[in-house]
């Protein structure tokens, strides 16, 4: 005689429920964040998450400050002339620059801390 076979659980496919309205997909989010235009992604699809919204809008003021700051090497280099070639290479710095304050947010926030910029981090709690 063979003895009964334990019942099996099911397999589920669904993601355990978060807590406090943090998001499943928290890190992906974060990390678009910082990735200029697709900041809007998180800001509009995460509204529950206060994580994600503050790292949306962190890395919307970082946009608006890259922005200006190109803006501002642009009308320079327009009244350098010959100048314009250290000016060219003076940007090839801000924009490695640049993408290492991105690298470093995105760590950051993925890790649960909050990488803050004097002078640009303080704007992304006023709106």
């Amino acid at each position: 005689m063979t003895e009964p076979e334990a019942p099996q659980s099911e397999p589920t496919d669904t993601a355990p429920p978060t807590q406090g309205g943090e998001s499943s997909n928290r890190g992906l989010m974060i990390a678009l964040s910082y990735l200029w235009l697709l900041a809007l992604v998180p800001l509009l699809v995460e509204k529950d998450d206060a994580e994600v919204q503050w790292h949306a809008k962190h890395g919307l003021v970082l946009l608006v400050a890259e922005v200006i700051l190109w803006v501002v090497l642009a009308v320079l280099s327009m009244f350098l002339g010959p100048l314009a070639c250290a000016l060219a290479i003076v940007q090839l710095l801000i924009f490695v620059g640049v993408i290492v304050v991105h690298i470093m947010c995105i760590v950051k926030g993925v890790g649960g801390e909050r990488f803050l910029i004097p002078g640009i981090s303080q704007y992304a709690d006023k709106f």
